[in-house]
């Protein structure tokens, strides 16, 4: 992290110039952390920062106030360079309660900031969050941090003190005081904020003006005080030329859906049942119904899986998303999908398993639920997006996909990637390319129409329902080759199953080959899937800058894997495969292509840092 003073533009209090910052906000999840990160998130993409974030929040609607379990808190990693995650140690941490110091203290760096809300600090906040004296005057135990103690509770009510609003209301805003201060402290521009909240409050100007007025307390805090003496800047990132803007994850999925629809002059249908995380897929497309956009909240998940099924069947584009225990509640309506051959998207956006388990939290663990969680054999086609950004490509290569092919698709998400953002550039309308898809629309005169026969690529016909003369049975059981009549005979089934698994491996002739990045053959080659790219990126980098032959292949296609996955895993000593489950594509490519993978893996419901792939491959390159 390079760093230099540079003159202050208001002549008062010295800027130092740096290159990567990271900043949390934490606190009860009623204290609005997610909304002071993604404010600091946006004005710094506005800025021109490249960012990366980690929301981070409780399974519970409103957790018990002052808890441990109630701790919300949302990261942001901006940068004057390309960054690819949101930092493994915090420079700033902002904590609004003892309960939220408790929590996120150690990930705080040695000489790093500490701003507490010192108001919070009393007994009944101490004792939930099992300190038995205050921390804060154990002088000690936080040397090795630069602590500031602010009265934002106070604070923020003497700043709204001539406002006509109630106690409660003024607390309310306390977070925006935060969230001034620290824009106070990184030299950010606080106008972007200010326009959202005259906007989002525009029918309640008393509380908007509550907001601004604590928001300019805290910069006008962090400017007046003599606690601080010195504040920081972050220049603009090198990134191409471009329109850009922030965007999550979920957030992407969405647009790209939206834009595929739009490009193919085709109605999209979205059926769904809300869950953590997947449920701001539904909350987005609802936005956009007039772009071709239809969403149904269907009363379960078996119900949205069906409705995706029926939508297929009418002739639209259809999608579905959910986590994981709503996947396993559609198991079995996408055996009805694999067995009819029909098109549609089936999103999962995994959290920690198994059962409910961590709602909030990001896994991996849904690969192998994917590739072999139906009854019967019933092989599916699954592509993961790398990042949040990534999501808007990969929703439409997974209906492409679904349509070229006449499949359903499983799109693999991750609670990391829906939730987390960065900066997105927009593409030109010319880069973009709608699907080739063709309804047959009768046939010849004395011919009979052949629901199941095949093309090249093994793909059966796309019928609209009500076209004169195509009419035909379609259902669950079994289908005869060709024809699509009901069959029970034995070697009729041999034969189908073979030829749906062989349509989908037929898939991989149509991917783009896996690239590499770093030396084309070495001692190591590290593997990864979804949202581990950006903290494998990085350490393979550190990797290759310290002259270490070590290179990163990151697979999007799940299955088929890309044709030559196979030659390229065979031109390394040794293949590092780390996820955030107990090891499911390792298992995958171990089987695929008899190679000795190592795994790394987590299941702590929290992304890989850097340094602890830093340390796998240093352990593996030494034997």
């Amino acid at each position: 992290m390079a760093s230099t003073d540079i003159a202050s533009s208001s002549g008062m209090k010295p800027i130092e110039e740096m290159e990567t910052v990271v900043v949390r906000f934490c606190g009860d999840s009623g204290d609005g952390m997610q909304l002071a990160g993604t404010q600091f998130t946006n004005v710094s993409a506005a800025f021109g920062n490249d960012v990366s974030t980690l929301p981070d929040f409780p399974a519970e609607i409103r957790a018990p106030a002052g808890s441990l379990s109630g701790v919300s808190g949302f990261q942001i990693s901006f940068s004057s360079k390309d960054i690819f995650t949101p930092g493994d140690e915090v420079d700033t941490l902002v904590a609004m309660n003892p309960a939220a110091l408790k929590t996120n203290l150690a990930d705080l760096k040695r000489g790093g900031t500490l701003i507490v809300n010192e108001d919070a600090f009393d007994k009944s906040n101490l004792s939930k969050a099992g300190y038995e004296g205050n921390p804060l005057d154990d002088e000690e135990a936080l040397a090795g941090y630069r602590l500031f103690k602010v009265p934002m509770s106070r604070l923020t009510k003497d700043a709204l003190a001539e406002l006509d609003i109630s106690q409660r209301e003024a607390m309310r805003c306390k977070n925006f005081f935060a969230l001034g201060l620290v824009y106070w402290l990184y030299n950010r521009d606080s106008r972007p904020t200010e326009e959202w909240v005259n906007k989002k409050f525009a029918k309640l100007p008393v509380i908007a003006e509550a907001n601004i007025r604590a928001l300019k307390g805290g910069r006008n805090y962090g400017d007046s005080t003599e606690a601080f003496t010195v504040h920081y800047s972050v220049p603009k990132a090198e990134l191409p030329p471009g329109k850009y803007r922030k965007i999550t994850g979920n957030e992407a999925l969405a647009m790209g859906l939206a834009t595929i629809a739009k490009l193919s002059n085709k109605t999209l249908l979205y059926s769904g049942y809300p869950i953590t995380p997947a449920s701001d897929i539904l909350h987005e497309l609802s936005k956009l119904k007039n772009f071709s956009v239809k969403t149904f909240q269907a009363e379960d998940e078996i119900a949205a899986m069906s409705a995706a099924v029926g939508a297929a069947f009418g002739g639209e584009l259809s999608v579905t998303a959910s986590s994981g225990p709503g996947i396993c509640l559609k198991g079995e309506a996408m055996g009805l999908g694999v067995i009819t051959e029909l098109p549609m998207v089936i999103i999962d956006v995994q959290r920690g398993g198994p059962s409910t388990g961590l709602p909030t939290k990001t896994e991996q663990s849904d690969l192998l639920l994917a590739m072999f969680g139906r009854n019967g054999e019933s092989p599916l086609p699954i592509i993961a997006p790398a990042t949040p950004a990534d999501c808007f490509a990969m929703a439409q290569e997974a209906m492409r996909i679904a349509v070229e092919h006449m499949t359903p698709v499983i799109l693999l998400s991750d609670g990391y990637i829906a939730n987390g953002a960065e900066p997105w550039r927009i593409p030109p309308i010319g880069d973009l390319k709608p699907i080739r898809f063709d309804h047959p629309a009768g046939v010849e005169d004395g011919e009979t129409f052949q629901p199941y026969s095949r093309d090249e690529n093994l793909v059966r016909p796309w019928v609209v329902p009500g076209t004169p003369g195509l009419e035909h049975r379609i259902g669950g059981l079994e289908k005869s080759n060709i024809t699509g009549n009901v069959s029970y005979d034995a070697d009729n089934h041999h034969n189908m199953t073979l030829l749906r698994a062989k349509k989908v491996k037929m898939i991989a002739n149509r991917l783009p080959d896996q690239d590499v990045h770093g030396p084309k053959s070495g001692d190591l080659i590290v593997v990864s899937w979804g949202g581990t790219f950006g903290s494998v990126r990085t350490a393979v980098n550190q990797a290759i800058a310290d002259g270490k032959s070590v290179a990163h292949a990151h697979i999007r296609y799940l299955n088929p894997f890309p044709n030559n996955l196979g030659d390229i895993l065979s031109q390394y000593e040794q293949v590092l495969v780390p996820e955030l489950n107990m090891g499911q594509l390792r298992l995958l490519l171990r089987n695929e292509f008899l190679v000795d993978a190592k795994g790394l893996n987590k299941i702590k419901g929290k992304p890989f840092l850097v340094s602890e792939i830093s340390e796998k491959i240093d352990a593996m390159l030494a034997g």
